[in-house]
C-alpha cells in the first residue's frame, strides 16, 4: 500500500498514515482537523515495539511539533496535535524523537496548555482531553523534563493548570490521573523547588481553599502521597520563614501560620521538623507574633485527633506557658482554646487547671470571664469534662468584683444545675457532683449588690425552681430543693421572698396613695415610696426617674392600676400573673423604640413582685407532699432527704410563705394537716406549725370553728408544757387569732403563776417564757400580778439563790458549753432575766421604779461576773450565760426610750464592758445583738460606741466581723437620713459622727486606763479610737473630717458630767481627746477645714462648756505626743499567764494572741494545749498564734511586754517561772504533787515580776499597780467590783487559790490605785466563800400587789454597814457589811 508522501522544511520525507494526505498550512480547519484525526488514530495504534513504524513516522513526528502545529489558533487543531504528540512520547519512550531542549520545553508547554480543556466535562472534546491526561499520566512523560534546565518553569505551569481545572464535575479517574501526572514528577524528581512547592501550597491557604475546594482537596492527597518525599522541601522552607525570617522567599509567607495548620490535619509527619520552629516563635519578643503561634498551636492541640500534646511534650509545656504570657490577647486566645482543649482531649485537663486557676484570678476582667465561658462550655457538653476544681474555679468567680464576671458565672452555674440535677440528663452521681450549686447560688443573695440580688432572684425562677412547670411539679422541686439546702441559703432564700413582699407592700401603698386626694402630704409621701421602689431595681439613680415616669403612667392609666393591683393582691394565682405582667408589659411597650430602657426597669419590677411561684393551689400542693412525707409515701429517699428532715424542712418552708403569703393558707384542708403535725414528737416541726397558725389564722374564729376548738386546747397545752419556743409561739397564736384573748391567756397564767417552783428549775423554763411574754403582750391585765410573781419568786426565790453546787469551788475550766450541758438552775435563771425584760417591755414606763432596781440587779450581776450570791456554786460556763443574759437585758432596756433615759452612764459601760468579756461566745452573740438592733435604729446612737472595744479583741475574726458591723449601721443610718428629711431633725440621734463623744467618754472610764502616761495604754486608746474613726472616715462627706475634729476639741471645753468635780477624770477624758486629735490629724488631710457645724455634745456625758475659759492645753507628754505620732513598734512578746486579777466588771483580761486568730477558741470543750517551751524566746508577728484554747481558766499565751532594763541575772528566774506556771498548770490535782506545787507558788512570789501588756484585750491591772501589789491573791477581784473569791487553804487540789493575808498599808495602796466600778446593792448581803453571811432580800409575801415593792430589800439602808472608802471619782459605790474580825482573808 502506497503511504502519501511530502517533504518537510528541511528536505526530509514525511510519511503519513494510509488515506491522509498531506498537511499543510494551505489546507482549511475542517480539512486539517480531519486529516489529524486519522493520524491520532493511527498513532493511537502503534506501540512502542513496531520499530519500523517508528521509524516510517519520525519525520511526521517531527513535523507535527512544528511552529504551524503548536501555534495554530484553533483549538480543535491544538488538541488533536497534543494527543499526537502524547502518543508520539509513549511510542519513542524513553526516547524522545526531539533533541532539541528548546523544542521540549515548547512541545511540554503546548501541551500544557491544552490540559485546560479539561475544566469543562460537558465539552463534546472532553474525551480526548482526558485521553490526552490520561496518556500522560500513564507513561510519565513529563519525566522527560528532568533534563531541561528550565524544567521547574513546566512544572509549575503544569501543576497550576492541574489545580485550576480540577472542579467538582469531575470523577475519580481524572483526579487520579492528575495525581499520578503530578507524583511523578515530585517522587522522581531531585527536588521541589519553592515556586513548585508554593504552586501546591497555594490551594491550601483560606481564600484559595474556599475558592476551589476540589483543588484543595487535590493538593491535600498529593501531599500525603508524596509526604516523605516532599517533607524536607516544606522544613526548608518554614526554616527560612520562621527561624531566619526570609519573608521574601515565598509570596505565601504570610500565610504561613495558616500552611502549617493546613499541613497539620493533612499530615503531621509533613510538619516534623517544623515543630521545633513553632516552639522558637513561641518565645519571640513580638506580642503578635505569639499572639499568631498560639493561636495556630490552639488549633494544633485542640483539634479533635490531635495527639501533638502527647507525641511534642516540650512544645505543649511551652505553649502553655503562654497562659502566662505578658500580651493580654495572647492569654485571651490561650483561655479561648482551653474550651476545645477539655471538650476534644480530657485527658489534658489536669494539665490546664493549674493555667486556667491562675487566669481565673487574671487582672483582666475579659480574661477572667473567658475562663468561665471555657469551663462552663465544657461541662455543658459533658460534666466529665470538668473536675471538681474548674468547677471551684467558676464558684470563686460568682464574687469576682466585676458584675459581667459574676453573672456569667452565676449563669453557667444556674444552667449546669439545671441540667444536671433538675433534669439528671446524666444520672446521680453527676447530680451529687454539682448539687452544691443551689447553695451557692442564694448564698450571693447576701451580697450588697442589687444586681446580684435581682440575678438571684431570677436563677431561682427560671433554673432552680422554674415557674413554668405545672404547679405539682413545681411545688415538688421547691420542696426538696428546700429540704436540701444549707441554713445559710435558707435564710438566703427566706430573706428573698422577704425583700419581694416589702417590695409588694411598697407598690401596694404607692396604688393606696394614688386613690387619695392630691395634695403636698400625699406627693411627699408618693416620691418617698418612688424612691424606696427605686432602691430595690438596678441603678437606683436611673431607677429614680424610670419609677417617676412609671407613676405618672399609673396617675394617667386607670387600666394600668387595675392591672397592678390585681398583679400585688394576696388572691392572685400564678397564672393570674403572668396574664398581668404581660398587659402591662403590653401597654408600656412602644413598637417605635426596640430598646426600651425605661420598660426594661419596669419589667425588673414586676418580675419582683409578681407572685410566680405561690399562691393557694401551690400551697395545697405543698400540704400534700408534706402529707406523703409524714405518711411514708412520699420519694423522700429517692431525692436525696429523709421524711424527718423533709418533715421539719416542710413545715420551715410553709412557715416562711406564711409571712409572706398568709391568705394563701386559709383552707380547712391545710389547716387539718397543721393540726396534724402540731401533735407530731418532732418539736420543731409542732413550733413551725403553731407560728404558721399565728400567721394566717386571722379568720379561723369566724371561718373555721371545728379548727378552733381543736386549737386551743392543744396552744394551751403548748403554754404550759411544750418547749420553750413552742409556749412562746402558743401565747402568740392565742394573742393573735383570738377575740377573747384576755380569757385564753388567764387560763395560761394563773395556773402556771400558782405552780412555780425553784426547786424544780427543769419544769420552770417553759411557764418563764409563757409568763414572760402574757405580761408583754397583756400588761394592762398582768402587769399587776406579775409584780408578785417577781418579787416573791423570780428575785427572792430564783436569782438570788443557788441550790445546786455542780462544781465544786466553781472551777471547772470552761468558759462555755453546749446548751445541753448547761444546767436547769442556770436556763431558769436566763429565761428568769428575759421575763423581768418583757414584764418591763410591756408596761413601757417606769412609775413603779421596777426598771431602776432592775438595772441595778443586772448591773451587778455583771459586777459579779454572773455569779450572784458570790457562793461559787455555779461554774464558768454557766456564769457566762447569766453575764450575757444580764448584758442583752440591758441591751433590750435600752430600745424603749423610757427605760434609756434612766440607764445610768456607770450601767452603760458596764453593758459595753461585755463585748469584751473572757468568753469568746459571749462576745460574739452580745455583738450580734448590738448590731442588729443598731441597724434596725431601735438602740439610741451612743451604743454604737461600744464597738470601739473590739479593738481589743483577741480574736481576728471577732475585730472584722466588729469593723463590718459598724461600716453596715454606718451606711444604714446616711441613708436614713437621705430618705428621710425629717431625720434632719433628729441629727444628734442618728448622724455616725455623733458616736464620737460617746466613744470618748466610754475610753476614758475603760478600767485598763489607770495610768495617764503610760504609752501602752495610750496606744491602746488610739487603736480603740482608730477603730471607729477608721469607718467614720473612709469618706469625707460634707466635710465631716473638721466636724470630728470639732466636735473632739469641743470636749475638751467641757467636763465629765459623770464626775465634773474629778480632776483625774477629767484629765483622762482629755487625754483621750488629744489622742484622738492625734488620730485624726494623721489620718485625714482636711481636718483643719472649717467645720458645717457647730457640734452639739450629749449632756448626759458632759457638762456645758465654759464660756470663761478655753482649754487649749495638750495633756499628752511631749514623749507620749511624740511615741503616738510615730508609731513605734510594739516590744517583743515573751510567755506569761493570764491568770491575774480581773481588770473590769463583765471580763477577764484578755491578749490577742489568746487563742488562734480565726477562732480556734470557740469551741470551749477543748482542753488546755501545754505551755510553750521558750518563754524568752521573741516573736516577729504582731499577733503570735498559739495553741491554747480562748474559752480555758488558766492558759499560758504569749503576751506582749514592755522591755525593761535588768540584770542578765534574772532572766533564768523569769523563764523558770514560766515553766512552772506551765507546769501547774497541767499537773495533775494529786497529793504527789503538793510539795511541788508549793515550791513552784514560793518561787512565783519571790520571782521578779514581768509585767505584761496585751497588745489587745484587758491586761492584768496589777501589773500596773505598785510592787506592794505583788503578793495579792492573783484571783483577788480588780476592777468594777467584780469578785473571784477564792477557796479554802484546806483544798490541796487548787493550790493556786491559796489565800494571801495583805498588809493594811497594801489593802490602803490597792483601794486607791483601783479604779473600781461597784453597784449599790445597798441591803442585799455579800459575803465570801466562807459562808459566815448570805445573799439576802427582804420582802413580804403577805404584802398586797399593790403595795409591794419588788426591790424592798435593795432600798438604801445605813444600818448595820460601815462605809468603804472608795474614790467618789463617778463609780458607783459599794456599801458591804462588815465581815466578822478575823474573817478577813482578802479584799
Amino acid at each position: 500500500m502506497a503511504f502519501p508522501q511530502s517533504k518537510s522544511a528541511d528536505g526530509k520525507i514525511i510519511i503519513y498514515p494510509p488515506g491522509v494526505k498531506e498537511i499543510t498550512d494551505k489546507i482549511s480547519n475542517d480539512e486539517l482537523v480531519k486529516r489529524l484525526k486519522m493520524v491520532v488514530k493511527t498513532f493511537m495504534d502503534m506501540d512502542q515495539d513496531s520499530e519500523d513504524e517508528k521509524q516510517q513516522y519520525l519525520p511526521l513526528a517531527l513535523h507535527l511539533a512544528s511552529e504551524f502545529f503548536l501555534r495554530n489558533p484553533n483549538k480543535d487543531v491544538r488538541l488533536l496535535v497534543a494527543c499526537c504528540l502524547a502518543d508520539i512520547f509513549r511510542i519513542y519512550a524513553p526516547e524522545a524523537p526531539y533533541t532539541s531542549h528548546d523544542k521540549l520545553k515548547d512541545i511540554f508547554m503546548f501541551i500544557t496548555r491544552q490540559l485546560k480543556g479539561l475544566e469543562d466535562t460537558k465539552s463534546p472534546q472532553f474525551n480526548r482531553y482526558f485521553y490526552l491526561l490520561e496518556n500522560l499520566a500513564w507513561v510519565k512523560s513529563y519525566n522527560i523534563c528532568f533534563e531541561l534546565e528550565d524544567c521547574n518553569e513546566i512544572f509549575i505551569q503544569l501543576f497550576r493548570t492541574l489545580f485550576s481545572v480540577i472542579n467538582n464535575s469531575h470523577n475519580q479517574k481524572v483526579q487520579m490521573h492528575m495525581l499520578d501526572l503530578m507524583s511523578s514528577i515530585i517522587m522522581e524528581g531531585d527536588g521541589v523547588t519553592q515556586d513548585l512547592l508554593d504552586s501546591i501550597l497555594i490551594n491550601l491557604i483560606p481564600a484559595h481553599k474556599n475558592m476551589n475546594k476540589q483543588a484543595y482537596d487535590l493538593a491535600k492527597v498529593l501531599l500525603k502521597r508524596t509526604a516523605q518525599t516532599i517533607e524536607p522541601c516544606i522544613a526548608s522552607f518554614f526554616n527560612q520563614v520562621l527561624v531566619l525570617g526570609k519573608s521574601s522567599v515565598s509570596d505565601l509567607s504570610e500565610h504561613v501560620f495558616d500552611l502549617i495548620m493546613e499541613l497539620f490535619a493533612i499530615d503531621p509527619h509533613l510538619l516534623l521538623s517544623v515543630m521545633p520552629q513553632l516552639e522558637f516563635k513561641l518565645k519571640s519578643n513580638d506580642g503578635e507574633e505569639r499572639l499568631a503561634v498560639v493561636r495556630l498551636l490552639a488549633k494544633l492541640f485542640g483539634a479533635k485527633d490531635s495527639e501533638l500534646a502527647t507525641q511534642n511534650r516540650p512544645l505543649w509545656q511551652c505553649f502553655l506557658g503562654r497562659f502566662n504570657d505578658i500580651h493580654v490577647p495572647v492569654r485571651l486566645e490561650c483561655v479561648k482554646f482551653a474550651s476545645h482543649c477539655l471538650m476534644n482531649h480530657p485527658d489534658l485537663a489536669k494539665d490546664l487547671t493549674e493555667y486556667l486557676k491562675v487566669r481565673s484570678h487574671d487582672p483582666e476582667e475579659a480574661i477572667r470571664h473567658d475562663v468561665i465561658v471555657t469551663i462552663i462550655t465544657a461541662g455543658k457538653k459533658d460534666l466529665s469534662l470538668v473536675n471538681d476544681q474548674l468547677l471551684g474555679f467558676v464558684r470563686e468567680r460568682t464574687l469576682d468584683k466585676r458584675w459581667r464576671v459574676r453573672k456569667e458565672a452565676m449563669m453557667g452555674l444556674a444552667q449546669l444545675y439545671k441540667k444536671y440535677c433538675l433534669h439528671a440528663e446524666a444520672g446521680k452521681e453527676a447530680a451529687q457532683k454539682v448539687n452544691w450549686i443551689k447553695d451557692k447560688l442564694l448564698h450571693i443573695y447576701y451580697q450588697n449588690s442589687i444586681d446580684d440580688k435581682l440575678l438571684v432572684e431570677k436563677i431561682f425562677a427560671q433554673y432552680l425552681v422554674p415557674h413554668n412547670l405545672e404547679t405539682e411539679e413545681r411545688m415538688k422541686c421547691l420542696y426538696y430543693l428546700y429540704a436540701s439546702l444549707d441554713p445559710n441559703a435558707v435564710k438566703a432564700l427566706n430573706e428573698m421572698w422577704k425583700c419581694q413582699n416589702m417590695l409588694r407592700s411598697h407598690v401596694r401603698e404607692l396604688l393606696d396613695l394614688h386613690k387619695q386626694p392630691a395634695s403636698e402630704a400625699n406627693n411627699t409621701a408618693m416620691f418617698a415610696k418612688l424612691m424606696a421602689i427605686a432602691k430595690n431595681l438596678p441603678d437606683p439613680g436611673k431607677a429614680q426617674d424610670f419609677m417617676k415616669k412609671f407613676n405618672q403612667v399609673l396617675g394617667d392609666d386607670e387600666r394600668l392600676r387595675v392591672q397592678l393591683e390585681l398583679l400585688i393582691s394576696p388572691a392572685c394565682s400564678c397564672k393570674q400573673a403572668e396574664v398581668c405582667v404581660r398587659e402591662i408589659t403590653r401597654k408600656l411597650a412602644n413598637p417605635k423604640q426596640p430598646t426600651n430602657p425605661f420598660l426594661e426597669m419596669v419589667k425588673f419590677l414586676l418580675e419582683r413582685i409578681a407572685p410566680v411561684h405561690i399562691d393557694s393551689e401551690a400551697i395545697s400542693s405543698l400540704v400534700k407532699l408534706m402529707n406523703k412525707s409524714i405518711e411514708g409515701t412520699a420519694d423522700d429517699e429517692e431525692e436525696g432527704v429523709t421524711p424527718d428532715s423533709a418533715i421539719r424542712a416542710g413545715l420551715e418552708l410553709l412557715k416562711v410563705l406564711s409571712f409572706t403569703h398568709p391568705t394563701s393558707f386559709h383552707s380547712s384542708e391545710t389547716y387539718e394537716s397543721l393540726l396534724q403535725c402540731l401533735k407530731m414528737e418532732d418539736d420543731k416541726v409542732a413550733e413551725a406549725a403553731i407560728q404558721i397558725f399565728r400567721n394566717t389564722g386571722h379568720k379561723i374564729e369566724t371561718d373555721l370553728l371545728q379548727i378552733r376548738s381543736t386549737l386551743i386546747p392543744i396552744l394551751h397545752q403548748k403554754a404550759k408544757r411544750g418547749t420553750p419556743r413552742q409556749a412562746k409561739q402558743a401565747v402568740h397564736c392565742i394573742h393573735a387569732i383570738f377575740t377573747n384573748k384576755e380569757v385564753q391567756l388567764a387560763q395560761i397564767f394563773e395556773p402556771l403563776s400558782k405552780s412555780l417552783n425553784a426547786d424544780t428549775p427543769e419544769q420552770l423554763i417553759t411557764p418563764l417564757v409563757s409568763l414572760g411574754h402574757i405580761a408583754m403582750l397583756a400588761p394592762d391585765q398582768f402587769a399587776s400580778p406579775m409584780k408578785s410573781v417577781v418579787a416573791n419568786f423570780i428575785v427572792k426565790d430564783l436569782l438570788m439563790n443557788d441550790r445546786v453546787c455542780q462544781f465544786p469551788g466553781g472551777k471547772n475550766g470552761k468558759l462555755w458549753t453546749p446548751n445541753e450541758e448547761v444546767s436547769p438552775e442556770v436556763l431558769a435563771k436566763v429565761q428568769a432575766i428575759k421575763l423581768l425584760v418583757r414584764w418591763l417591755l410591756g408596761m413601757k414606763n417606769n412609775q413603779s421604779k421596777s426598771a431602776n432596781s432592775t438595772l441595778r440587779l443586772l448591773s451587778a450581776m455583771l459586777v459579779s461576773e454572773g455569779d450572784l450570791t458570790e457562793q461559787k456554786k455555779i461554774s464558768k460556763s454557766d456564769m457566762s450565760r447569766l453575764r450575757l443574759a444580764a448584758g442583752c437585758a440591758i441591751l433590750k432596756l435600752a430600745q424603749e426610750p423610757c427605760y434609756h433615759e434612766i440607764i445610768t452612764p456607770e450601767q452603760f459601760q458596764l453593758c459595753a464592758l461585755v463585748i469584751n468579756d473572757e468568753c469568746y461566745q459571749v462576745r460574739q452573740i452580745f455583738a450580734l445583738k448590738l448590731h442588729k438592733a443598731l441597724g434596725k435604729l431601735l438602740l439610741p446612737l451612743e451604743y454604737m460606741a461600744v464597738f470601739a472595744l473590739c479593738a481589743k479583741d483577741p480574736v481576728k475574726e471577732r475585730r472584722a466581723h466588729a469593723r463590718q458591723c459598724l461600716l453596715k449601721n454606718i451606711s444604714i443610718r446616711r441613708e436614713y437620713i437621705k430618705q428621710n428629711p425629717m431625720a434632719h431633725e433628729k441629727l444628734l440621734s442618728l448622724l455616725p459622727e455623733y458616736v464620737v463623744p460617746y466613744t470618748v467618754h466610754l475610753l476614758a472610764h475603760d478600767p485598763d486606763f489607770t495610768k495617764i502616761q503610760d504609752i501602752e495604754q495610750l496606744r491602746d486608746i488610739k487603736e480603740c479610737l482608730w477603730f471607729m474613726l477608721e469607718v467614720l472616715m473612709t469618706k469625707n462627706e460634707n466635710n465631716s473630717h473638721a466636724f470630728i475634729r470639732k466636735m473632739v476639741e469641743n470636749i475638751k471645753q467641757t467636763k465629765d458630767a459623770q464626775a465634773p468635780d474629778d480632776g483625774k477624770m477629767n484629765e483622762k477624758l482629755y487625754i483621750v481627746c488629744d489622742v484622738a486629735l492625734i488620730v485624726i490629724t494623721t489620718k485625714s488631710t482636711t481636718y483643719n477645714l472649717d467645720s458645717p457645724k457647730d457640734p452639739v455634745l450629749p449632756t448626759k456625758f458632759f457638762t456645758p462648756p465654759d464660756k470663761d475659759s478655753s482649754n487649749n492645753k495638750c495633756y499628752l507628754s511631749d514623749e507620749a505626743k511624740t511615741l503616738l505620732l510615730t508609731g513605734k513598734p510594739k516590744p517583743a512578746t515573751v510567755l506569761g499567764t493570764v491568770n491575774k486579777p480581773l481588770s473590769a466588771a463583765g471580763r477577764r483580761p484578755q491578749d490577742r494572741a489568746a487563742g488562734l486568730e480565726m477562732g480556734s477558741n470557740i469551741s470551749g470543750n477543748s482542753e488546755p494545749s501545754s505551755p510553750a517551751p521558750n518563754r524568752g524566746r521573741e516573736q516577729n508577728s504582731e499577733v503570735p498564734e498559739t495553741e491554747v484554747s480562748e474559752n480555758e481558766e488558766n492558759p499560758v499565751i504569749l503576751l506582749t511586754v514592755v522591755p525593761a532594763k535588768t540584770e542578765k541575772k534574772d532572766e533564768p528566774v523569769r523563764n523558770k517561772t514560766s515553766t512552772e506556771r506551765g507546769k501547774k498548770r497541767t499537773a495533775p490535782a494529786g497529793s504527789e504533787n503538793i510539795q511541788q506545787i508549793t515550791e513552784e507558788r514560793k518561787s512565783e512570789e519571790s520571782a521578779a515580776p514581768v509585767p505584761p501588756k496585751a497588745r489587745r484585750g484587758r491586761p492584768p491591772k496589777a501589773v500596773s499597780e505598785s510592787n506592794t501589789a505583788k503578793n495579792s491573791d492573783p484571783n483577788k477581784a480588780a476592777g468594777r467590783g467584780r469578785k473571784r473569791v477564792a477557796a479554802s487553804q484546806e483544798s490541796p487540789a487548787e493550790p493556786e487559790t491559796t489565800n494571801v493575808k495583805v498588809p493594811k498599808q497594801q489593802e490602803t495602796n490597792v483601794k486607791r490605785a483601783s479604779a473600781q466600778r461597784q453597784m449599790d446593792l445597798q441591803r442585799i448581803q455579800v459575803l465570801d466563800s466562807d459562808g459566815y453571811s448570805v445573799m439576802d432580800l427582804e420582802s413580804t409575801p403577805e404584802s398586797s400587789a399593790e403595795e409591794l415593792d419588788l426591790f424592798k430589800s435593795c432600798e438604801s439602808s445605813q444600818n448595820e454597814v460601815d462605809n468603804t472608802k472608795l474614790a467618789e471619782r463617778g463609780f458607783l459605790k459599794v456599801r458591804r457589811k462588815s465581815m466578822p474580825k478575823g474573817r478577813r482573808q482578802r479584799l
